[in-house]
């Protein structure tokens, strides 16, 4: 070996190698009746089973118990690896060979298929055994001789220590391996990247549901203020104009009043409206809303625009006259018809009426026509408010929704300042999972080559031993069968 295989070799782990049988197998394939059979025939040697052995300890010689039953599994393979991993000296035991008289075939498939497994396991001896037999003494004869066969051959600690080697150069290989490809570092960069991309979708799609979510709750809340607004005006505008038609001469005075009082009313319905549907919609959203708290616009009411009519006044008092002197008229003749004696007396009393009559066309005359003003007034006054109280809404919800907009803007950086966080911690992790690779896979490029020339160079002395040894286990297996 060169010196650079040699330092490799150097540091394979010793294991501690016993002098010793180590009889191993499937589950019910009869390891145990082995055991005793080889104990009592060989009562220098000593057997052991798979659970007497410590961790760190290797047999000098493995006899792998099968069933005659069927040929090998997967795992009855795989339990052979592990137990036959440090030592080269094998005995294939085919158990129960009584019972079962296709043993034959089912030793053959079992030689032809590890043989195709491990060219290791090409060199096996195999034998057919019945330690513990229904009827007849065990049938353990082939089995003593193979392992007295081996036990007795010279280089059988060389050639288990070069298995040995041979294990742990393997093993260092493949734990080479793992380092570049890591503990599940696959597995983790895949749940790392996909993990970073939920992040940034869910950061993505949570500004845009809050930012659809205010444009449509904000779209909501002015169509159903403005609605608000122009219910309640129409809603005053009608009750005003009942007021007017029941209007009498006595309450014209303070109809001005009435009116101021009934929009203040409808001003702070509005006003107490909005706040709160804007608070509402805070609330639902999350955010905060400052806008400014600014009242509700004063409209300009006036006064009732009941002016004095002289020109009116004369004419209806000349038609009232004219009136007035038709009824009198006519009562005088009546008066003077039916009662000649009372004719003064009608004269006189429909001269009364006739004033009378004149005087109450006048006044309703007049008061119809302040009705018909205050109507038109009213109209003027509460479309004024209707425009007022609808530009006011549509202000207070664009400076609520400038105020959410800033709110979401604010929460939106905090959230893009966690979330850029995050993902800058993934990256990390997967930057150093990544120097780590690199890392790992320049040590294997530079170790490997060394480990791959000792594993050479022990194989090579390992099937040098085998070749001298083959002649003599050949005949045994020739014997055996």
């Amino acid at each position: 070996m060169t010196d650079a295989v040699d330092s490799v070799v150097a540091e394979i782990d010793s294991i501690t190698r016993r002098d010793a049988v180590l009889v191993a197998g499937p589950w019910l394939a009869g390891t145990s009746s082995a055991v005793s059979a080889l104990r009592d025939r060989l009562p220098e040697v000593t057997v052991l089973e798979v659970n007497e052995l410590r961790a760190g300890e290797a047999p000098a010689v493995l006899v792998f118990v099968v069933s005659a039953t069927a040929p090998l599994t997967e795992s009855d393979c795989a339990l052979l690896d592990a137990v036959a991993a440090d030592t080269d000296a094998v005995i294939g035991v085919v158990s129960k060979i009584d019972v079962h008289r296709t043993w034959r075939e089912v030793l053959d498939a079992d030689r032809a298929l590890l043989t195709e497994r491990a060219a290791r396991y090409g060199e096996v001896v195999w034998v057919g055994a019945a330690a513990a037999p229904d009827l007849g003494p065990p049938v353990v004869d082939d089995v003593v001789v193979a392992v007295t066969t081996m036990l007795a051959d010279d280089s059988l600690d060389q050639r288990n220590r070069l298995r040995a080697w041979e294990n742990r150069l393997l093993a260092m290989c493949l734990r080479l391996d793992h380092d570049v490809e890591g503990a599940g570092r696959e597995a983790r960069l895949a749940a790392l990247r996909e993990q970073r991309a939920g992040q940034l979708r869910a950061f993505r799609l949570t500004t845009s549901q809050r930012s659809i979510a205010i444009r449509s709750q904000m779209q909501q809340v002015r169509v159903q203020l403005s609605s608000f607004a122009r219910t309640r005006c129409a809603s005053v505008r009608c009750e005003l104009h009942e007021d007017v038609a029941g209007m009498t001469r006595r309450r014209l005075g303070g109809f001005t009043d009435e009116v101021h009082h009934r929009i203040a009313v409808v001003s702070g319905d509005v006003q107490e409206g909005t706040f709160r549907r804007l608070a509402d919609i805070g609330d639902q959203l999350g955010l905060p809303v400052h806008a400014p708290a600014d009242p509700c616009p004063v409209v300009a009411v006036g006064t009732a625009p009941l002016r004095s009519r002289g020109a009116e006044n004369r004419l209806m008092m000349l038609l009232g006259a004219g009136f007035g002197l038709g009824v009198a008229l006519t009562l005088s003749r009546l008066f003077a018809d039916l009662a000649p004696r009372w004719a003064l007396g009608g004269a006189i009393g429909g001269a009364i009426v006739g004033l009378a009559v004149t005087l109450w066309v006048v006044g309703v005359r007049g008061l119809l026509h302040d009705r018909a003003v205050l109507d038109r007034w009213v109209d003027e006054v509460t479309t004024g408010l209707r425009t007022a109280m609808e530009e006011w809404v549509a202000t207070r919800v664009l400076a609520a929704e400038a105020s959410l907009s800033r709110a979401t803007a604010e929460r939106d950086a905090v959230e893009r300042a966690d979330t850029e966080e995050s993902v800058a911690r993934i990256d990390r992790e997967i930057r150093e999972h990544g120097v780590q690779r690199a890392r790992a896979a320049a040590i294997r490029d530079r170790r490997v080559p060394v480990i791959e020339n000792a594993l050479a160079s022990v194989r090579a002395d390992l099937d040098e031993l085998n070749r001298r040894k083959a002649p003599n286990y050949g005949l045994l297996n020739r014997s055996c069968e």
